[in-house]
């Protein structure tokens, strides 16, 4: 093992290695994302450095006082089996230790995570479809930046272990997203938003308060994509539903990982969760 081998917080311009590493794994990132992950906790993204090249990423954003959420765990193909990754993922995990730690792991990497305590909560499945989908609902559908920030916060809260309102106001208002709410009787009944990635779009999250709630906001957010451009959509097989929709518009599967915690899956409302924000930070 070299001895100059190092471990560092990255800077901002090191998320975009972060970021291109991620579209090469085809991970298809969006265009867009890399403020928004770091503005979350910028001490929470790692590099390893051999002679000054990056060979190795991760993620450990905090999330309040108790949660945490791995990610970007990458190393170069010609470094791996080196020891590298290791030394990499012990300093993210050492980072939020005494935290539920939560990941979506490639589905043949779940024993190496069950070796750091990790276990299976269910499977994440993305699926793909096109966009230009018409609208057939009639919920009271309005652009969330219509709405006080507090409202969307409030709604976000009870879907997610802790606190993300950092996160999530980077989120919905990030360049080319289009970020849509749902009203039912005067309240916020549900949300989403859609993204410019490396290859067509990407729904997340999708929230809502049932079914046809979710289908209109899942139109909406699809009609707004340019005819026949791909629209991916990640969905936790916990929610039958949500699975039925995406099929039901004869989207297909097309990859899948697994959802796993250190210390058990969180206690949150998973029939409301139709889509899942992101896989790098949960």
């Amino acid at each position: 093992m070299s001895v100059n081998y190092i471990i560092r917080e990255m800077t901002r311009d090191d998320i975009d290695i972060a970021i291109e590493w991620a579209a090469t794994e085809g991970w298809n990132p969006g265009l867009h994302d890399a403020d928004s992950f770091y503005g979350t906790d910028p001490k929470g993204f790692l590099i390893g450095e051999l002679n000054n090249e990056p060979i190795a990423t991760i993620s450990a954003v905090k999330y309040g006082d108790t949660f945490g959420f791995i990610g970007f765990y990458i190393v170069k193909p010609e470094y791996r089996d080196k020891g590298y990754g290791i030394q990499i993922w012990n300093a993210a995990m050492e980072y939020l230790k005494g935290r539920n730690i939560g990941l979506d792991g490639v589905v043949d990497q779940q024993e190496n995570y069950k070796k750091s305590g990790f276990k299976l909560a269910y499977r994440n499945i993305r699926y793909e479809g096109v966009g230009d989908k018409q609208p057939t609902c009639d919920f009271d559908t309005v652009n969330l930046s219509s709405l006080p920030f507090e409202m969307i916060d409030s709604y976000d809260r009870l879907l997610f272990p802790a606190n993300r309102s950092k996160f999530i106001k980077l989120w919905i208002n990030q360049s080319g997203c289009n970020a849509l709410g749902i009203m039912h009787e005067g309240k916020l009944a549900g949300y989403g938003v859609i993204r410019m990635c490396r290859t067509g779009y990407k729904i997340g999250p999708l929230f809502a308060n049932g079914s046809e709630l979710a289908e209109s906001l899942f139109l909406k957010l699809s009609a707004s994509v340019p005819s026949l451009e791909p629209v991916y959509f990640d969905v936790p097989e916990t929610n039958q539903e949500a699975l039925a929709m995406a099929e039901r518009y004869n989207m297909k599967v097309v990859f899948e990982t697994a959802r796993m915690y250190t210390a058990g899956n969180p206690d949150v409302p998973k029939e409301k969760i139709y889509g899942v924000t992101s896989f790098e930070l949960g």
